[in-house]
């Protein structure tokens, strides 16, 4: 097995990871990230977004029902930033449902930069992946965003806020 990637930031630091906004051709997105739940997926998700790793990647899996996946730099799903993080499914307790973020893996501990976000209630993905983040089930903007997305469709831009 590869070394897995552990950020070292501190809880001021993982503190200002609040916050993403997903910017797409539909509008944007706000995420509310689970730094209590899942810190070094939030970590390795915040530092690859402030690196600007997912500006102009498409949701190379876009599967109605089910989930809009992207982060992969080869737009095939097979790519990912030459590292693993380890699975924090144990400290999860936010259920996979509609507007949840999630990393996605080809297996434990292969995450890396590939992420997705569901459609609709997914129990069978609980404790297999990830989840790092949640839109508001009341922000009903953001999931107008979500339901249009589409297979291919580029986001344009991610942002790490520490608040909205």
């Amino acid at each position: 097995m590869k070394n897995l990637k552990v950020y070292e930031y501190t809880q001021e630091e993982l503190n200002k990871f609040q916050y993403a906004t997903i910017e797409t051709k539909n509008g944007t997105m706000n995420i509310k990230l689970l730094i209590n739940e899942a810190p070094n997926t939030v970590a390795n998700f915040a530092t690859l977004v402030n690196d600007g790793f997912y500006d102009g990647l498409s949701f190379h899996r876009v599967i109605a029902g089910f989930v809009a996946q992207g982060g992969c730099p080869n737009g095939t799903g097979s790519g990912g930033p030459g590292w693993h993080i380890a699975c924090e499914t144990k400290t999860n307790t936010t259920k996979h449902a509609k507007g949840i973020l999630s990393m996605a893996h080809a297996g434990t501990n292969t995450g890396g930069s590939q992420f997705f976000i569901c459609f609709a209630n997914l129990p069978h993905l609980d404790g297999l992946h990830t989840v790092f983040g949640a839109i508001d089930p009341k922000d009903t903007q953001s999931l107008k965003v979500l339901d249009d997305i589409k297979q291919n469709d580029k986001i344009i831009k991610i942002q790490i806020k520490e608040s909205l």
